[in-house]
């Protein structure tokens, strides 16, 4: 049953693949048109590529979007997203382009392409982010009901869902104690049948609820490196995992209130001379999250417990891993104008929370005990330039390097416990 569905949300995918590279084939030959003929009133012939959007008349169910995201990064000590204790980094950006298009009055294909580079786990080439189809089995004023088939952005938390974009993010870096970089890929996004409802009250508020059985996106190294304690003969394989979250606001969206979570299992498939057997990895975070808006201020918290449990792997460091990890983090956003916001944050993660100092970590396997933890203060500061074009500065003081990619930064025991990081950040949509 499983492989049918696996083998039916891949045909899904493929389609939705080639329906938005057909969009932009069509996008551009218009586009090109439309700036021929704006040739004939003695306009430039190259127009930028965001002109074209703008001057393209689309069908009213055809919405075609894109993003670009460029920081520099520089860090005392570690390096994130590149070599950035070295004199910095532009080795962050993000650009992505995203359609929708409106078959029916109750069925919507959306779909991303996103490029990003950001250290050794991303080199910048282009993947689907996200791509489904969307069926609104009943839909009424107050209440709807419908079912996603396809690669859905993983409902875990405020931000996961929105993440790709530097607009819809309080800060540059998210907090990474629940917002993990280092395997981005997994938490953002599966293979996946969704079922969703949705229901509003006059007084009440709204309830929005999400239900999907699916399969994890595992082929990264980052993934594989962090799971696996280093890189490995085999490979990671996608099991059948469940992810739920349900949100509930008040109508003046000054109270949010969610709770998420997964239950994600990983297989291993050893490879020749592997000294790990056919192991299973499972994992199963939640997430609450709570929200308190006024016009001038966004208060946001957000606590996750996460329970790690390894099996069959043959091998007793790993057959004995079942251990719960615990993160949050305090954040504040003020905002002074329309235009300019600051935000302040504490964020903290503990990779075993009975081992918080790591230092039974350390005594087991000789690497250091700051690696099992992170603290993070970050103060920031955003300047909405015009509606598509932002600004950012943070900065962070880190104690830990729990979060740190292992890939950016092989040798644990090169590591700094206490670390800087300052971040600048231009970000432009249409």
């Amino acid at each position: 049953m499983f492989s049918k569905l696996n083998s039916a949300m891949n045909n899904c995918n493929k389609l939705i693949i080639k329906l938005i590279i057909l969009i932009v084939i069509c996008w551009s030959g218009f586009a090109q048109g439309q700036e021929q003929a704006d040739n004939t009133k003695n306009q430039s012939f190259s127009a930028p590529m965001v002109d074209w959007f703008k001057a393209a008349k689309l069908p009213d169910n055809l919405q075609i979007h894109g993003f670009a995201s460029q920081a520099f990064i520089s860090t005392s000590d570690n390096d994130v997203f590149g070599n950035t204790d070295s004199g910095g980094s532009f080795g962050f950006t993000e650009v992505g382009l995203n359609a929708s298009y409106q078959m029916l009055p109750r069925m919507q294909f959306s779909a991303q392409v996103l490029s990003r580079r950001a250290g050794e786990g991303n080199s910048g080439s282009p993947r689907l982010d996200f791509g489904f189809v969307d069926y609104r089995l009943y839909s009424h004023e107050t209440k709807q009901f419908g079912v996603r088939v396809g690669r859905l952005k993983n409902p875990l938390g405020f931000y996961n869902d929105t993440r790709d974009v530097a607009f819809t993010r309080p800060s540059i870096l998210l907090p990474q104690s629940i917002y993990f970089d280092r395997t981005r890929n997994l938490a953002l996004s599966s293979d996946t049948i969704q079922l969703y409802g949705e229901s509003a009250h006059s007084t009440l508020g709204s309830v929005s609820v999400q239900f999907g059985v699916g399969r994890p996106i595992v082929s990264d190294k980052d993934t594989g490196v962090s799971l696996l304690a280093g890189e490995r003969a085999g490979n990671l394989t996608r099991e059948v995992s469940y992810i739920g979250r349900g949100i509930y606001e008040s109508n003046d969206k000054r109270f949010r209130l969610a709770v998420s979570g997964s239950w994600t299992n990983i297989g291993y498939n050893p490879g020749a001379s592997d000294p790990l057997g056919s192991g299973v990895i499972q994992f199963s975070p939640i997430i609450l999250s709570a929200q308190y808006n006024t016009e001038k201020w966004s208060l946001t918290s957000e606590y996750a417990l996460r329970h790690f449990k390894y099996r069959n792997f043959n091998i007793p460091a790993f057959d004995t891993l079942d251990f719960y990890g615990e993160s949050y983090y305090f954040q504040g956003v003020y905002r002074f104008t329309h235009q300019w916001e600051a935000i302040l944050r504490y964020d903290v993660l503990y990779t075993d929370r009975s081992d918080r100092s790591g230092k039974q970590f350390a005594g087991v396997t000789g690497r250091p005990a700051h690696s099992r933890f992170a603290k993070d203060i970050t103060v920031g500061l955003r300047f909405n330039v015009t509606p598509s074009f932002m600004l950012r500065a943070e900065y962070h003081r880190v104690n830990g390097t729990a979060w740190l990619s292992t890939l950016d930064n092989p040798d644990s025991s090169a590591t700094s416990q206490h670390w800087n990081l300052f971040a600048v950040q231009a970000s432009y949509r249409f």
